[in-house]
């Protein structure tokens, strides 16, 4: 009878208490098919030297496909040593809105400098060193 009376009182108050909190602009949505966001400013841009890797031993240690961080390298991965390990940054300039993180370092002389890892070598090489603009979202 204590449980049915407790129920019943919890009942009552999450009635009371969710309408207050509902707004007009909530709809539900179905799966998949999530509001865009407004464009932001990045907290934090600069220019930095850019280079690219790719998986060869040569390139990396003696574990070309994991990263510093223990992940696997993949499209969107970047080295960096100047910003803190799962941080965000555009490349607008050359990739537009997509996002990449950072998952792994260069080697310690390299300080702002960004190196982007890419699949094939050839591509890398095309890539070379520039200087790009970058936006950090951290």
């Amino acid at each position: 009878m204590e449980f049915l009376v407790v129920l019943l009182v919890l009942t009552i108050g999450a009635t009371v208490i969710f309408p207050s909190t509902v707004k007009a602009d909530d709809v539900v949505r179905p799966y998949g098919s999530f509001p865009e966001s407004q464009q932001r400013v990045a907290p934090r841009a600069m220019t930095v030297t850019a280079t690219a890797y790719t998986s060869e031993v040569w390139q990396t240690d003696s574990t070309p496909f994991i990263t510093a961080s223990g992940t696997t390298v993949r499209h969107g991965v970047i080295a960096t040593n100047f910003l803190p390990i799962g941080a965000k940054v555009k490349i607008p300039d050359y990739y537009g809105d997509q996002i990449f993180v950072v998952e792994d370092r260069m080697n310690a002389r390299y300080y702002y400098r960004v190196d982007i890892w890419m699949e094939d070598i050839t591509e890398a090489r095309q890539f070379g060193v520039r200087n790009i603009d970058i936006e950090i979202y951290q």
